[in-house]
């Protein structure tokens, strides 16, 4: 695939309409509203096409002559998968907003895949990238079994420096699929990897194992190895004078309408659609683990769609993204406001971590006298830096002098949330 790559200069601009556009967007949340949703790995494990289609769905890396290719699948039922093969590695990990990568699908029948190229896009050497005719190539599947309860469930442990200098522990139970173990020896045994500059929320020491999974593919020769990336956060506990707004014990925390999902192994988790206390007028540090559910059939906006509201005025976008361009309506955008500089989104049914510093805006009376501003991380990788956020977002409050806390948005599918704590930074 990284061979026929060529460049262009000059692109062609596809306008579209806007009556266009709100056809498309009602028949997709139609479509998303029939879509069935999976929140959990046994759930789907009743249905072995569908099974098949999770495990293969995920992230791949191929070590090829000309450096890493890493490749996304994003499942859309019925063995169809979306692709995005991307030159130089994975986002957050050789890859970055702008450099090329090649979109397409592929179709899986049996242990067969067949791959079907059709778009580049990015920049190479100051042009834009382009495929001058479709890549159309096969490759064979290799899925190896693991004893139930050993997929992606591992016990890491997020260790080091972290948001508050301090070593965190995975909370009890907090692992998808019970007991795994946090083992593996390369990509090809499952072995969890880091994203490259996760190291301001602290190092992964634990990593955990899923269902190894190979792809080799006959023209051009390469072999994609499935990896198993979790955030260097993820589990990690609240530094000492933290406020915990939520373990799994309780909802003291919050307004009267939260709902708690409890599981059967411990662990419990918030549904979407809570909204915390009012918080002190102050800037702060949050750290939020969030899952989204495997919805293979429901598209976009449709598929797993959340928010977190910050000050409950600015939406830090929740959303099944995984492989998508990674726009302001994308999972790490503030909706409307801003794009994050890298999506950084992990396939469905994986925990994932927002670590975020906010600053409240500035009032004199009525008078908006500096404006927010927050720094995110995702997943352990930066997506924004300090980012000016020049008002409200659509959804919920209007700007104000008026302190609140955070609200956790309800919109499309059964968000999951979970160690969930805050400390002030003044």
């Amino acid at each position: 695939m990284a061979e026929v790559l060529s460049i262009y200069s000059n692109p062609s601009t596809h306008m579209r309409k806007q009556h266009w556009l709100c056809a498309v967007l009602i028949l997709s949340f139609a479509a998303s509203a029939m879509a069935q949703e999976f929140t959990s790995r046994q759930a789907i494990q009743q249905n072995e096409a569908l099974w098949q289609d999770f495990l293969i769905q995920g992230e791949y890396l191929a070590e090829t002559d000309g450096g890493k290719l890493g490749l996304h699948l994003i499942a859309n039922g019925g063995g169809e998968f979306r692709v995005v093969a991307y030159l130089g590695g994975l986002p957050g990990d050789g890859w970055n907003r702008g450099m090329p990568r090649l979109l397409g699908a592929a179709r899986v029948n049996g242990n067969e895949i067949t791959f079907n190229m059709t778009e580049g896009r990015g920049v190479a050497a100051g042009q834009n990238v382009n495929m001058p005719q479709r890549i159309e190539t096969t490759g064979r599947i290799t899925i190896t079994q693991t004893p139930q309860g050993s997929g992606q469930a591992g016990q890491g442990r997020a260790q080091g420096a972290g948001a508050g200098g301090v070593q965190g522990a995975r909370p009890q139970g907090a692992g998808q699929a019970g007991q795994g173990r946090a083992q593996g020896a390369g990509a090809g045994g499952g072995q969890g990897t880091r994203p490259q500059g996760a190291g301001q929320g602290g190092a992964a020491a634990g990593q955990f194992r899923g269902n190894p999974v190979r792809i080799e593919v006959t023209n051009p020769a390469y072999i994609f190895e499935k990896q198993f990336r979790q955030s260097p956060t993820l589990g990690m506990q609240p530094p000492a004078g933290a406020i915990v707004l939520f373990d799994g014990t309780n909802l003291d925390m919050f307004r009267p309408g939260a709902q708690m999902i409890e599981q059967p192994r411990g662990g419990n988790t918030l549904r979407s659609g809570a909204a915390t206390r009012v918080f002190e007028d102050r800037p702060y540090r949050l750290h939020v683990e969030f899952m989204v559910p495997f919805m293979p059939q429901a598209r976009g906006q449709g598929r797993g769609n959340s928010g977190i509201y910050l000050n409950e005025r600015y939406e830090l976008q929740v959303l099944d993204s995984f492989g998508l361009e990674g726009n302001h309506d994308d999972a790490g955008g503030f909706y409307t406001l801003i794009a994050p500089s890298v999506n950084m989104a992990f396939p469905p049914l994986t925990w994932q971590t927002y670590d975020i510093d906010f600053t409240p805006a500035r009032w004199d009376g009525e008078t908006k006298t500096a404006n927010a501003r927050v720094t995110v991380r995702h997943n352990g990788v930066l997506i924004h830096d300090n980012a000016e956020l020049t008002s409200h977002t659509p959804g919920r409050r209007p700007e104000g002098a008026e302190p609140l806390g955070i609200y956790l948005q309800r919109h499309t599918g059964t968000i999951q949330f979970r160690n969930i704590w805050k400390q002030y930074r003044d």
